[in-house]
């Protein structure tokens, strides 16, 4: 009987490695076919802050439509290099839909703004010896301007909320932080500025949790460094106003419409 050649030193060797390589590569295949799926990316998700953001926002939005108007006493202070430079104290009434009128305490007692007029223009009479004295001027006109940039006709609590969505949403530059301190919200921010193009501001939103509408304002730069300050005090969400209180022309009727009878 013929026998078969015996296997070269050179095959016997290249056997023995594969006997042991091909188990390896059979368990790693199927290894392989058994890891997980990469989870698929969700769209517009927000990590657990900016869903609470968000979330407040709402409740403020739900809070502010169910008002028909309201009367709030504001101070602003600006400041630079921690002095303040501008302060204003000013009494504030709106009505909707866009009935606004502004007393002046401070600096200039007795002006008072009533916006818009037919033109959409605001309308400025003086107090003291200048009371017969009316102008009137575009909201963007100089006489209204501050360093926050923020103009006359973007000063109700709808546009301060819709701001304070875009601060912890689209234009955010980071993520907000939240603390519960008494009767209030503190939210904080940094986000590209409100009224600024090109500038970045640390917002410190002060909210009311019971009213869910806004009880301060706190502006700094990135660093820190306090630029402007907010106060809305004795907010009176039912004003019974006068009916020729936001008249521009005649003399303002004061006291409450049930007294005028």
């Amino acid at each position: 009987m013929k026998r078969k050649p015996a296997p070269s030193h050179g095959t016997e060797v290249l056997f023995r490695r594969w006997r042991f390589l091909l188990p390896a590569l059979v368990f790693l295949a199927l290894c392989g076919n058994l890891s997980p799926a990469a989870p698929a990316p969700q769209a517009d998700s927000f990590p657990p802050a900016a869903d609470e953001a968000l979330a407040v926002v709402d409740r403020m939005r739900t809070a502010y439509g169910q008002l028909t108007g309201y009367q709030v006493e504001i101070e602003t202070k600006e400041y630079q290099d921690g002095r303040v430079t501008a302060a204003r104290r000013f009494r504030y009434s709106l009505r909707k839909a866009n009935r606004l009128r502004i007393d002046m305490e401070t600096p200039h007692p007795g002006m008072r703004l009533v916006f818009p007029d037919p033109e959409g223009r605001v309308a400025v009479r003086f107090g003291g010896w200048l009371k017969f004295l009316q102008l009137r001027l575009a909201p963007d006109n100089a006489m209204f301007a501050t360093a926050s940039g923020q103009r006359i006709d973007q000063s109700d609590f709808g546009q301060l909320i819709r701001n304070i969505g875009r601060s912890v949403g689209e234009v955010k530059r980071g993520e907000p932080q939240m603390e519960e301190k008494c009767r209030h919200l503190l939210l904080t921010v940094e986000a590209s500025d409100h009224f600024l193009l090109g500038v970045v501001t640390r917002y410190r939103f002060i909210i009311d949790r019971t009213l869910w509408l806004p009880v301060a304002v706190e502006e700094r730069t990135p660093a820190g460094q306090l630029k402007r300050t907010i106060h809305f005090r004795q907010l009176n969400t039912c004003p019974e106003f006068p009916p020729n209180f936001f008249a521009i022309e005649e003399e303002v009727v004061h006291g409450s419409a049930a007294e005028q009878q």
